[in-house]
């Protein structure tokens, strides 16, 4: 029978011997692939290690996102600022805040400047304008003979001068219409009240920013304010500073009621019962916390490691092939490939020499112009007692806050510090991790990585050169075996069919 066709000759499979071509050819190139699944499975095993770097890179990573936070001085002299009168004055301290009482007395709070009709816009209550109709129709509504082409008032909010504001008005323009034009970048809200019929217009900020005069000034109008929304300059109230005593001694005035001074931000909601009293400690739970989730995130990373590089390796149960899995289960496959993925980084240097550098990080002195604060076992952390810790930290709560309460200055260089002659913890921590991410990446690359960026990438796509090569010699190796049993099947048919022919003739005898 004929088993199939080659582009030079046709596959004639146990025509003449009556043998199973097929299955025997099949049989000898499993024997000739067995090259070819070593190298599958090299290839898989060579990318499994790829991403268990890389997953080490991200665990680093993690670890490295903290160091920002560890930079910044108000995770460690975080403050706390608490007011006796804390319905009238609020306040927040910053880290450059010394510890320490002050006395805060407020006579005066920031108002906005305000102004509003003096009597309702309609000249009749039961009949009043329509707000959303033209003004131009309701004339009459509003006692007027005339509606003006334009309005004018004056502010002074970002110009001490004065800025002038000229508002068209159309003869479509309803009462919401010019209120919405006046309200458009002028700082200045402006809304109309149906129930007593009058115009509101209030400045945006507080604050007197035109002192002995108004906020809202309509001198320069022709009329537009007196004639349609009966309001004037002698209606305005408000527009005031707040006004504060600062200690006792100095009395000072902020245009909103939020200031800050030596460090602390006050907000002031009322006038104070004579002199409220801020006072500001270090707030240690907080610096606590920052140093906590620090050395947490640490622990995480070097138990993460420590499995991988002391991570069992099993050499009996290598990678499967996709021909391989096609006669197992799902389990099956899930358990096997549990078994040959263990120990892909065991003893590994680049994570071993990582590690051993960052726990000499920790225990370096750092001089913090604090002899009893240069060293972080000084500050309540050591390493774990426990061998199956394999170095993880331990943080002395108790010792660690006494630290941050006597010297938050000293923690914070002790983590801190960028002279290159006296780094701090943080610092030198920063290195060895970025050195060790670096080494990694050599090796395993970025997913956004080519192959010829890295050592392992190479490594693959030269174990994929290889292969393809293999494969063309398995298939002429294929072809010879056809070629050489339809030889031997054209023979023996070749002999069968003499055969026949000589039995034939001597048969007719």
């Amino acid at each position: 029978m004929v088993t199939g066709i080659n582009s030079n000759f046709m596959r004639i499979g146990g025509l003449a011997s009556g043998l199973d071509t097929d299955g025997i050819i099949d049989d000898l190139m499993k024997a000739e692939r067995i090259p070819l699944q070593k190298m599958e499975q090299d290839k898989i095993w060579t990318e499994w290690t790829r991403d268990a770097y890389r997953e080490m890179n991200t665990k680093f990573s993690q670890f490295e996102q903290l160091f920002s936070s560890m930079k910044r001085a108000s995770s460690y002299k975080v403050k706390s600022a608490i007011s006796t009168q804390s319905d009238a004055i609020t306040a927040t301290a910053s880290s450059s805040t010394s510890n320490g009482s002050y006395s805060i007395e407020v006579s005066q709070l920031a108002t906005n400047a305000i102004n509003v009709s003096s009597t309702g816009l309609s000249t009749d209550a039961s009949n009043k304008i329509d707000p959303l109709a033209p003004l131009s129709e309701q004339l009459d509504k509003l006692g007027a003979t005339s509606l003006p082409s334009s309005l004018k008032f004056t502010t002074y909010q970002n110009n001490p001068a004065g800025e002038t504001h000229e508002i068209q008005i159309d003869a479509t323009d309803s009462l919401g219409d010019v209120l919405a034009k006046i309200s458009d970048g002028t700082g200045i809200n402006a809304f109309y009240d149906v129930q007593t019929d009058k115009v509101v217009m209030e400045t945006k900020s507080t604050g007197d920013f035109n002192p002995g005069g108004n906020e809202i000034d309509f001198s320069s109008d022709s009329g537009f304010f007196a004639n349609i929304f009966n309001m004037t300059n002698a209606g305005e109230k408000g527009g005031t500073n707040a006004k504060f005593t600062y200690n006792g001694a100095i009395d000072l005035e902020s245009k909103t009621n939020t200031t800050s001074i030596n460090g602390l931000t006050l907000t002031f909601n009322d006038v104070t019962a004579g002199q409220a009293r801020i006072s500001v400690t270090n707030d240690v739970d907080k610096a606590v916390d920052s140093i906590t989730q620090f050395v947490n995130k640490y622990n995480e990373l070097i138990e993460s490691v420590n499995e991988k590089v002391i991570e069992k390796r099993h050499r009996d149960y290598k990678p499967l092939t996709e021909l391989q899995k096609k006669d197992m289960s799902e389990s099956e496959i899930e358990l096997w490939e549990e078994k040959a993925k263990s120990g892909m980084l065991k003893s590994d240097s680049m994570l071993s020499s990582g590690l051993t550098s960052m726990r000499q990080d920790w225990y370096q002195n750092v001089d913090t112009g604090n002899a009893n604060l240069n060293h972080l076992s000084k500050i309540g952390i050591t390493t774990s007692k426990s061998y199956a810790d394999n170095g993880k930290l331990v943080i002395d709560e108790e010792k660690l806050r006494e630290a941050l309460q006597d010297d938050s200055d000293a923690v914070y260089k002790l983590f801190y510090n960028a002279d290159e002659n006296n780094q701090g913890l943080v610092n030198r921590l920063e290195d060895s991790v970025k050195q060790t991410m670096e080494n990694i990446n050599n090796r395993a690359g970025k997913t956004t990585w080519t192959a010829e960026q890295y050592t392992l990438g190479k490594k693959l796509k030269d174990m994929e050169t290889r292969m393809d090569d293999f494969q063309e010699r398995l298939a002429e190796v294929e072809n010879r075996y056809w070629k050489q049993f339809t030889a031997m099947e054209k023979a023996i048919q070749k002999m069968n069919q003499q055969s026949t022919y000589l039995t034939q003739q001597f048969g007719g005898m």
